[in-house]
């Protein structure tokens, strides 16, 4: 099962260096069902991951300058504050078991995996549903709205501080219909704030003693060298084309999950 994940460690780079998200829906899946963590541990292994390689993409994003560190540093600050709200206030407070549903116990790791799945799906239907047309190819009316991206940071803040999700699903869509990014300018940024959000989120919380360093080095070196591929094959590939089957793929892994922990 450790050789399936690492080679599903491969492709959680290569999506967020192609799509500037679905990295941390790749990430905790793999991390439970192929590695064995349990569902909280996974969530905080998930923030490094992902944090490390969205960092080594958004390099060669701001290096063809794709990238716009003022909106990123907005969206960033009120996403740091709720990441550590939510792991440091929120989520120590739900209980083991949270709740019993006939013979069903809803313990807290399914909880956190069945919120994780129901992402997963919306994710799914954000990425499969037709794309908008690119600003990109539409002249360059890009917006800037504090209120409008310090809000959006908020959101992504309280999932990632819950699911150790990046939300690159979230701030793509955000920047691009909201905001009237470029896609790859958005792509660019959505890997620098889900770097920043990740990495502090990681560092703030993270339980030093329980923490494998082997596997999480492991793990992130790989997905580090996905994310290389997934750049230079941004290139030449459209990003855009390939949301539709990273969708369908994630709506599969999300009814999955919910199947298996609360059916099964």
């Amino acid at each position: 099962m450790e050789m399936s994940g690492y080679i599903a460690s491969v492709l959680i780079g290569i999506s967020l260096g192609l799509i500037g998200g679905g990295g941390s829906i790749l990430t905790v899946p793999v991390l439970v069902y192929l590695f064995g963590l349990n569902a909280l541990a996974a969530t905080e292994y998930s923030l490094f991951i992902v944090g490390i390689s969205s960092l080594a993409g958004s390099v060669s994003y701001l290096k063809k300058g794709w990238a716009n560190l003022r909106t990123a540093f907005v969206f960033g600050i009120p996403s740091v504050i709720s990441i550590f709200i939510t792991r440091n206030y929120i989520l120590p407070q739900i209980p083991n078991e949270v709740f019993f549903a006939g013979n069903l116990t809803v313990t807290k790791d399914i909880l956190l995996l069945s919120i994780f799945a129901a992402l997963m799906i919306l994710a799914s239907w954000k990425m499969i549903r037709k794309a908008k047309e690119d600003p990109a190819e539409t002249g360059n009316d890009q917006k800037f709205d504090t209120m409008m991206i310090a809000g959006q940071g908020l959101m992504v803040g309280i999932l990632t501080g819950l699911v150790g999700a990046g939300g690159g699903f979230m701030i793509i869509p955000a920047l691009v219909n909201l905001l009237k990014t470029p896609m790859k300018v958005a792509i660019g940024t959505s890997l620098i704030i889900i770097s920043f959000n990740s990495l502090i989120g990681f560092f703030s919380t993270m339980h030093h003693a329980a923490m494998d360093w082997k596997l999480l080095s492991t793990i992130s070196s790989i997905a580090v060298f996905g994310i290389i591929i997934g750049s230079q094959l941004s290139k030449s590939i459209d990003g855009k084309k390939l949301k539709p089957a990273f969708g369908w793929f994630t709506l599969v892994m999300g009814i999955y999950i919910i199947v298996r922990e609360l059916i099964f």
